[in-house]
């Protein structure tokens, strides 16, 4: 039966997100997404005279390649898959799943070689910095336990939140980028002992409205690598890797972690840190703004999203706001500054710019969730 809801979400991701045009190629890769999904995309990218490209994904299948796979088979697929990304103008990735913990158990040597020798060339450094890329969850029940929903109202949140009037939205985040722009000094305080001090002096800002996640509503920079100093305490529960971390608290000096701790994960934490040199320093530091995402449901594409929150990300800086960290891993942490989360502030160059998660600047106040959600 012909879903509307799919149309709508097609044409938008292969408009707006990936601005598809004539004679381009778009590579849509499918993980547990239902075949009605990737058929909307593969029309709606022909309709506008480009040329789709689908791989159909399974993460069983994935967990069985990794679990037993060997170096020299990583590098082989790696090989095959880049060369196929190289020819991609463009790239969605429809991410399905039944299981959020599909990778648990799986050994520590096979993740960090899928790492370095497939995710890293395929998508870290090809994918992200060489096409106009998108990727986006699809609703299954799982999610919708974790969101507290039932799977008929989860569906229609997901609609809902990944059809929103980006072009709105990015209009408004135009002032948000250029204060991440000129600032230099950045102070974070927030519930627990975050206190956390950071430069962002002559890093680029990047606003996300609906370009590279769907659902978006963040605008991303990243630090000044060793200017980081202090606590910070992450109250948004995550998945990692295939394993649950709840109130992550990591402590740096001199842009390092030097100690870490979490009530639920503390025992994985030096493995995911030890990956490499880079592990230990922040690649990006974002501040999300999506009127329609409000509570935490373990899926990074959603709560990286939510209003009133922040996210810094040890491991792998982007291109496009570079600060020079290098790393297999990029993990964002969240943490929800709104009043009913303990609060908090956001102070850039000794001004208070946010405050218990709402903007309260001139500039930025149509970032808020209430005029986001009526525009």
């Amino acid at each position: 039966m012909h879903d509307p809801r799919m149309t709508r979400l097609a044409e938008l991701l292969v408009s707006h997100s990936t601005c598809m045009q004539a004679g381009e190629h778009l590579l849509i890769e499918a993980f547990d997404a239902p075949e009605a999904m990737v058929v909307e995309l593969v029309r709606a990218a022909r309709a506008r005279g480009a040329h789709a490209h689908v791989a159909i994904r399974s993460s069983r299948v994935m967990r069985a390649l990794v679990e037993s796979g060997a170096d020299e088979q990583f590098k082989e697929m790696a090989g095959s898959d880049l060369d196929r990304m190289q020819r991609m103008d463009a790239y969605i990735g429809l991410r399905g799943g039944h299981n959020i913990n599909e990778m648990a158990g799986v050994a520590d040597d096979r993740m960090k070689s899928w790492g370095g020798l497939y995710m890293k060339p395929v998508h870290l450094q090809q994918r992200v910095n060489h096409t106009r890329w998108c990727v986006l969850r699809w609703p299954t029940p799982s999610m919708a336990q974790l969101a507290g929903k039932s799977t008929e109202s989860f569906e229609d949140f997901y609609f809902d939140v990944c059809t929103l009037d980006y072009a709105a939205m990015s209009s408004a985040a135009q002032a948000l980028q250029t204060r991440m722009k000129s600032a230099d000094r950045v102070h974070l305080r927030g519930p627990g002992d975050t206190d956390l001090k950071f430069s962002l002096k002559d890093i680029p800002a990047v606003a996300c409205t609906g370009s590279h996640n769907i659902p978006d509503g963040e605008c991303f920079s990243a630090p000044v690598r060793e200017s980081v100093e202090g606590v910070i305490h992450f109250n948004t529960p995550t998945v990692y890797q295939g394993i649950s971390f709840r109130n992550v608290r990591l402590e740096f000096s001199e842009g390092r972690i030097v100690n870490h701790d979490a009530e639920v994960g503390a025992e994985h934490l030096a493995r995911v840190f030890d990956t490499d040199e880079g592990a230990r320093y922040v690649g990006e530091f974002a501040i999300g703004f999506n009127p329609y995402v409000r509570e935490p449901m373990m899926d990074i594409l959603f709560d990286e999203k939510i209003a009133g929150s922040l996210h810094f990300t040890p491991g792998q800086a982007y291109e496009d706001a570079d600060n020079g960290n290098r790393s297999d891993i990029h993990w964002d942490l969240v943490l929800i500054q709104r009043e009913d989360y303990g609060g908090g502030e956001i102070v850039f160059d000794d001004e208070v710019i946010r405050r218990n998660g709402e903007f309260v600047v001139d500039d930025l106040l149509p970032l808020n969730a209430d005029q986001l959600s009526a525009s």
